[in-house]
């Protein structure tokens, strides 16, 4: 062996015996040092209207119609413009069936007063003859037996308190006749009352076929629960819900970020949107909404995501022509600063109560609490209980030897996720 290889030789056998002397590692770690920070957050959602009217099938009483002629989804629209035309043929039959009803209805009317006036009038030439031989009879009634026989004073009397009774019965059948005819035609007037309602609302259905815009917007079609949407030629019924009409004026971006992403958020944080593609054309906007507890957007899978909202600016929308329906992509801006002390998320724990990290002493691990400031998706400000210098351990080895793990001594300058 040569006198190099040698020297080499036992160099090794003195490094390697002092490697064995060494106190074991504890785990990776990283220095705490101030450094400019930039916590944000990338999601994707939708452009939506904040304010939209909806644009229901017109017509009333759920009435069948059908829709011949319709705008083209998604097309900007005036205030008064036809969006949407219908046929209803249905209404038009009702309409026919009610005028025919009023036709029969008037000759039923006038029947019963000709039958009325008739019976009332045979009433009355009963009674007048009732009434004629009444006064004779009552005259020969109260006639002297010397001037005429005696049976035929006695027959007058007879016939007095007859054709009296039949006087009165006569008055009650004039009384009752007029009382029923009258019931009679309150009924066909009750009855042309119906079909005067039923006939004005076909008119008032045949003359809402035409679906207009009520302000200025975007025409959207509304999905079925189904999930189709309306098509030319399908049968519809009056008063379901067949479009919206956003008001492009107060658009908004409706975003969706995954649970353990969304740790503080809040309103009015910044946000910079663009259209899916397009990052030319990007605005800031703000937080305007967060969902209170994260939801899952399917059923088929059971990960849950935190919705938020943020405003567009109406001039960047009406300078791009954006309209509801678009695909946005956000980015949230949580903090930004050119200075601030942060740790890794790893190495944060929040048993007992208190967030704290394990921070290198002594050559030993100490338990430190902090306060923590605002939370990035990979690392939180710390607002106290580190300073600048401190070596903090990763992970959740919480003071336990890690043979194996070699110590990370590179000092973190800067936290961007």
């Amino acid at each position: 062996m040569s006198p190099r290889h040698a020297l080499l030789a036992v160099a090794v056998a003195v490094l390697l015996g002092a490697c064995g002397d060494a106190t074991p590692t504890l785990g990776p770690s990283e220095r705490i040092t101030a450094a400019p920070v930039d916590f944000w957050v990338q999601a994707q959602g939708e452009l939506k209207a904040a304010k939209a009217t909806p644009l229901k099938v017109p017509g009333q009483n759920f009435a069948r119609r059908q829709l011949v002629w319709m705008a083209p989804d998604g097309s900007a629209v005036k205030r008064g413009d036809v969006v949407a035309k219908f046929s209803a043929a249905q209404a038009q039959l009702e309409l026919d069936k009610a005028l025919l009803d009023l036709q029969r209805n008037a000759l039923a009317r006038a029947g019963k007063e000709s039958e009325l006036g008739i019976g009332l009038d045979r009433v009355d030439v009963e009674l007048a003859q009732a009434q004629s031989a009444l006064v004779i009879a009552q005259r020969y009634a109260r006639a002297d037996f010397e001037a005429l026989a005696r049976n035929t004073v006695l027959d007058a009397v007879q016939d007095e308190k007859f054709l009296g009774e039949k006087t009165g019965v006569l008055r009650w059948r004039q009384g009752q006749s007029a009382q029923r005819g009258a019931a009679e035609l309150d009924v066909l007037g009750v009855q042309r009352s119906s079909i005067d309602a039923n006939a004005d609302n076909s008119r008032s259905d045949l003359a809402a076929l035409e679906l207009r815009a009520a302000h200025d917007g975007v025409f959207m079609l509304v999905p079925a629960w189904s999930g189709n949407r309306a098509q030319v030629g399908e049968q519809m019924w009056a008063g379901g819900d067949f479009a919206n009409l956003p008001d492009v004026d107060s658009l908004e971006v409706e975003l969706s970020l995954p649970q353990q992403e969304a740790q503080g958020l809040a309103p009015g944080q910044r946000v910079l949107l663009h259209p899916l593609g397009r990052p030319d054309q990007q605005v800031e906007g703000e937080l305007t909404w967060v969902a209170s507890a994260p939801r899952p957007l399917s059923r088929q899978s059971p990960a849950r995501y935190v919705s938020v909202k943020a405003g567009v600016p109406a001039e960047g929308a009406a300078r791009h022509g954006w309209v509801p329906g678009q695909a946005f992509s956000g980015r949230i801006i949580l903090l930004t600063g050119e200075a601030a002390l942060t740790v890794a998320n790893v190495a944060v724990s929040d048993e007992g109560g208190e967030p704290h990290v394990m921070v290198l002493q002594d050559g030993g691990p100490v338990r430190r609490v902090l306060t923590l400031g605002v939370r990035g998706p990979a690392r939180v400000q710390v607002l106290a209980g580190l300073v600048e210098g401190d070596r903090v351990l990763l992970g959740r080895a919480r003071g336990e030897a890690a043979a194996t793990a070699p110590a990370n001594d590179d000092t973190v300058r800067g936290a961007t996720p």
